[in-house]
């Protein structure tokens, strides 16, 4: 079997161009968990030095951040990158079991505009039904985790301002809630906060995006592809780089 972190080649007659299909839910995943690494590093060092440099935190945050964004598209190219797989035949497995279920997963979603427009969580679910596999149950706790981060990268990326306030004792709770206020609801003791946020500073983003965040998104992630890839019975793409992938 080709190991699926590697990149498959084809050569086409001795002068024919070389045609190749990278893997770029290894490289994301990969920059994840450096970013992570990196993230650490910092608050360590920091902790019990007072206040930090501005300096100091705009990489911190750099980091953190990035490896949040990185470790959803690390999901979102996992699950495209099967797909396309699928759809355009290209099979890289010896064994004529598996390149079965890739030809069933192609053949019974062969159209591609319904696979991009589809919400990214529903296409795991899809495929492992078209697969005769068990979807994940949504009371599962990683596959959980994965739908709220998915969520935070949204707002992330698609974000609008709205006000942010910081309610205490029976003041919480009232009037309509906010994004921010529903992150740290689904958030708040899911992982230890960001050691350099103020105590006055909001949840989100303040506190949210420390290292812990980017620990918990990485660590549920690959939770949730394992087991894909353990119900679909394929290789996970980044089996030949886990020792890589420490989070601090």
């Amino acid at each position: 079997m080709v190991p699926m972190d590697k990149i498959p080649l084809e050569m086409e007659g001795e002068e024919s161009a070389i045609r190749f299909r990278d893997c770029f839910s290894v490289r994301y995943l990969q920059s994840a968990a450096v970013l992570c690494r990196l993230g650490y590093a910092i608050e360590e060092a920091g902790r019990g030095n007072g206040r930090q440099s501005p300096d100091l935190l705009i990489r911190h945050e750099a980091f953190i951040l990035n490896s949040v964004l990185s470790t959803v598209a690390f999901l979102e190219s996992t699950i495209n990158e099967l797909y396309a797989d699928a759809a355009d035949d290209a099979y890289f497995f010896a064994d004529e079991e598996h390149e079965a279920l890739l030809r069933t997963i192609g053949e019974k979603w062969r159209n591609e505009k319904n696979f991009d427009r589809a919400p990214m969580i529903s296409k795991y679910q899809k495929i492992l039904t078209i697969a005769g596999r068990s979807p994940f149950d949504e009371g599962d706790q990683a596959f959980a985790n994965v739908k709220t981060l998915i969520e935070i990268r949204n707002h992330l990326m698609h974000y609008k301002r709205e006000w942010v306030v910081i309610r205490e004792g029976a003041a919480a709770g009232e009037g309509e809630e906010t994004m921010v206020e529903k992150i740290e609801k689904l958030l708040r003791k899911k992982f230890a906060a960001n050691p350099f946020a103020a105590k006055n500073q909001p949840f989100f983003p303040d506190k949210c995006l420390g290292h812990g965040c980017a620990e918990w998104a990485i660590i549920n992630s690959v939770i949730v592809t394992d087991e894909f890839y353990r119900r679909l019975d394929l290789p996970a793409p980044y089996e030949g780089i886990r020792d890589e992938l420490a989070t601090r």
